[in-house]
């Protein structure tokens, strides 16, 4: 199988149209003479395109892509695979996925058939399943065996359980006398005993594949003439797979018939003496306690299997198997070890045993309330603590051995050891360190979890006292976050400043490079803490990231261009950030170029036409970025009058600010539809076709100066690109901008070489194939607004068209929406013009006839 995913294949193309491109090759049918080795791992065909060419591929051997190659001038040129290429892998993958289908098709056919065939089979006959379980440790460790029984009504043993299986698997005939012979295509289990048979049959498969290993360990084999060795998790396994069904049990040589797992707490009783100055405890059970299982999950007793409780067997354990297993059931515990053993051991198991305490013991426990106190102080370089567990006139820092329990002899202190535990628990989660019998920390990321986490977390156990050094490490209040934004005129530059009260300006710089490493707070110079965890504070250092201003802050000022205005006034609407002031020049900026409508531009007298309502709000759109600098896309429906609209803006600017020219850049076949709307709606604007052989458009360029509207096309402004460098135009506008969609192509480079002092495109179609096309578009508008082309791919490209993310979809679109204007037909149908239908009859030439 080859590995042919979408994602693969579009991560080897330089741009997604690559991959469409092959993909309308492939589907119309241009893969053609596809030729393979004899291995299947090398592929070759002939591509239909503009010519015939021939592209191969290498597969290794995880069916993963490891060479290509194509004939085509393309892939010489471009980095990664070429439309032909990804026409023949799609090839591949289609025919890869057909085979797939037919040889299921196939398959579902020979199961159909196969069905009716089944239904002439005589019917089988159900064996009932005899288990015997046998528990002797003498004989092997663990000591567990299983036999079995089988028939039809009366039951046979299993006489070898090696001979049973193989023939369990193998369908053959296995006998066991004249009146009964197993044979598996006559026969049939139950589904509980299938379960249970198909589980010894993988002890048996291993068995036999393992070559008899399994036994080495012992004296005899796994599978054992007519007994199977169960090891302890086999024990538990059949264990559980027999639950709520009897089967019979001997536990050493003794039959106790039929009988059943039970889950229920064993019955033990538990007994404290004291002896001198040491405790004597002992344990007795209600019957002989025999432990099936190491761990003593499963228990024989009193004639029944119990399955010990979790929660009785993780305390009783231990204690069992001191006093029952190894003391005979009773053991000592001398003086040192008595509150230990009253405070550790018997709190734990008081409640899963019948507790009988001697009279002299009880009265001995001394068992006053604990508290819990707790001392920090500070030095110049670390935090320092003490912990004391006090009991009455008992004073306990459990990170001291010199400190003793001062008490009479013979009482014995009853620890609260939970209560101990949570608070040691805390602290060790505090990360401290131990040193002379106190704790330190000398991190500060541990120092500023302690005075927000772990200090709160210890008051809830205990008293907590500080030192007056340790008083003035201070948590400052990061919700006295001020900021603003505006528009510095002098510098023509958008500029961005943050204050948090009490701290220095040249330290929001770190803060903010804190919060971008994601940390929880940052330590002033003055030793205090600033939480980081703050919503206003991570927001606007995800808006800094998201205008890839991240390196422009100084003293907590932030200088960026005004074209990120209109995306980061509504970020801080979305985000609700409005501690972030705005000065009347933002503000204005920002309502001039949501409502250019309402702004009171005249339209030139001398336009020749009317505009209608949509196209003077085109007119005005283009006359306020222009007013602010910006560049923008007029993205109008064909036939709506976008050239009208823009002879109306550059009419109005030539009578505003006088005679500049202006560079217009269009299709060859565009170029004297231009003069003709010039003429017709526009005659005050004077044009310059730039046109003819090279000598001829060297002359025309002489005169630049003395037009208001140079039009050239793409073609001839890529062999004069040098011949513009000299010159600075007001405006440079392109005509069907989709012809520099390409980035890397000739035409996106020369128009982007031009100077001008404002940037504008004409398109009915601002993006076809992918997102790529309107980054090189808004380049060449006001490069660097969408990053570059690396950033922009990693940002925007990759996660919008390889992962599917929406989130990013809509953040490119917030950036582009204010600087697109696009209206469709059906949108401004009231005010369209009614359909004129002309009708010219023309004589055909002698060639047509």
């Amino acid at each position: 199988m080859f590995n042919l995913k979408d994602e693969i294949l579009m991560d080897r193309v330089e741009g997604y149209q690559t991959y469409y491109k092959g993909r309308e090759y492939f589907l119309g049918g241009r893969v053609k003479e596809v030729k393979t080795n004899p291995t299947n791992d090398y592929f070759q065909s002939s591509v239909y395109g503009s010519s015939i060419y021939t592209s191969s591929v290498n597969f290794n051997s995880m069916g993963n892509i490891s060479t290509t190659k194509c004939t085509c001038k393309a892939y010489e040129k471009y980095y990664g695979d070429c439309k032909h290429i990804v026409a023949l892998l799609l090839f591949l993958r289609d025919f890869q996925e057909n085979k797939r289908r037919m040889e299921l098709r196939e398959q579902e056919i020979i199961d159909m058939i196969s069905s009716y065939g089944e239904t002439t089979k005589e019917i089988k006959i159900p064996l009932n399943i005899e288990y015997n379980y046998e528990f002797n440790p003498r004989t092997m460790p663990g000591g567990s065996y299983l036999s079995l029984r089988i028939g039809e009504e009366r039951l046979y043993s299993v006489r070898s359980a090696t001979q049973f299986f193989d023939a369990y698997n193998s369908s053959e005939e296995l006998k066991f006398g004249k009146n009964f012979s197993y044979t598996p295509n006559s026969h049939f289990f139950q589904a509980v005993d299938k379960k249970i048979l198909d589980f010894l049959n993988i002890l048996h498969e291993n068995y036999t594949e393992n070559n008899y290993r399994a036994a080495a360990r012992t004296s005899k084999g796994i599978f054992s003439a007519k007994r199977i060795y169960l090891t302890n998790s086999s024990l538990k396994q059949f264990f559980n797979l027999m639950k709520d069904r009897s089967f019979n049990v001997n536990i050493s040589n003794i039959d106790y018939g039929p009988v059943e797992i039970v889950e229920e707490e064993l019955v033990l009783n538990m007994g404290i003496v004291a002896k001198n100055s040491d405790l004597m405890v002992s344990m007795k059970a209600a019957g002989e306690i025999i432990a099936l299982t190491p761990d003593g999950q499963y228990i024989f007793t009193n004639g029944s299997i119990i399955k010990v409780p979790s929660a009785q067997r993780n305390k009783i354990l231990p204690l069992y198997n001191e006093i029952l297993v190894k003391g005979k059931g009773q053991i000592k515990v001398s003086e040192n070890y008595k509150e230990k053993f009253i405070s550790d051991v018997l709190t734990s198991v008081r409640n899963v045993v019948n507790l009988d305490l001697d009279k002299d013991v009880e009265d001995s426990i001394y068992n006053p309330d604990l508290k819990v106190e707790v001392y920090f102080d500070k030095d110049e370089e670390s935090i320092q603590g003490k912990i004391y567990f006090i009991y009455g006139d008992i004073k306990i820092n459990p990170f001291s051995s010199k400190d003793k329990v001062l008490t009479d002899s013979k009482k014995i202190l009853l620890r609260n050891r939970e209560h101990e535990n949570r608070v040691l628990n805390i602290l060790e989660e505090g990360d401290f360190k131990v040193q002379d019998g106190g704790i330190y920390l000398d991190d500060d990321e541990n120092i500023f979890q302690l005075v927000t986490d772990v200090i709160p977390r210890l008051q809830e156990y205990g008293e907590i006292y500080y030192s007056d050094l340790f008083k003035s490490i201070k948590i400052r209040d990061s919700a006295n976050f001020t900021g603003g934004v505006k528009i510095n005129n002098d510098l023509d530059l958008l500029e961005f400043d943050f204050n948090i009260e009490g701290i220095d300006p040249y330290e929001i710089d770190q803060l903010f490079n804190s919060i971008r490493e994601k940390k929880k707070f940052y330590r002033l110079k003055d030793g205090s803490f600033l939480p980081l965890e703050n919503e206003d504070l991570e927001n606007v250092a995800d808006l800094i990231e998201k205008l890839g201003l991240d390196n422009n802050m100084h003293n907590g000022i932030i200088q960026g261009s005004k074209h990120i205005t209109m995306y980061l006034d509504r970020y801080l609407e979305d985000k609700s950030l409005d501690f972030i002031k705005k000065n009347v020049d933002f503000k204005k900026l920002v309502k001039d170029i949501k409502n250019p409508e309402d702004i009171d531009y005249e339209i030139p007298a001398e336009i020749k036409g009317t505009l209608r309502d949509y196209q003077k709000f085109g007119f005005k759109w283009l006359k306020t970025l222009a007013k602010y600098g910006f560049g923008g896309i007029l993205a109008d429906d064909m036939g709506l009058g976008k050239t009208l609209q823009v002879l109306a803006f550059l009419l109005s600017e030539k009578k505003e600010k006088g005679m500049i020219p202006n560079l217009i850049v269009v299709p060859t076949s565009l170029v004297f539809n231009w003069e003709e709307e010039v003429s017709k709606f526009a005659p005050d604007l004077k044009i310059l076709l730039i046109h003819g052989n090279k000598a001829e458009r060297i002359e025309l360029l002489k005169n630049v100066d003395q037009y208001d509207l140079i039009v050239t096309s793409y073609p001839l402004l890529r062999r004069d690109v040098e011949l513009y460098q000299k010159f600075i135009f007001r405006y440079c506008i392109i005509d069907e901008a989709q012809h520099i969609k390409n980035a890397s192509s000739l035409n996106a480079k020369s128009v982007k070489s031009i100077t001008a002092k404002n940037y504008f495109a004409l398109t009915g179609t601002p993006m076809e194939n992918s997102v790529m096309e309107l980054w090189s578009i808004f380049d060449f508008l006001m490069p660097g607004y969408l990053l570059s082309n690396k950033k922009f791919i990693d940002k925007y490209e990759r996660p919008i068209f390889r992962d599917g993310d929406m989130d990013r979809l809509k953040d490119l679109n917030k950036h582009i929406k204010p600087f697109i204007l696009r209206r469709i037909k059906k949108e401004v149908l009231q005010e369209l013009p009614d359909k004129i239908e002309q009708k010219i009859i023309v004589e055909m030439t002698k060639e047509q006839k």
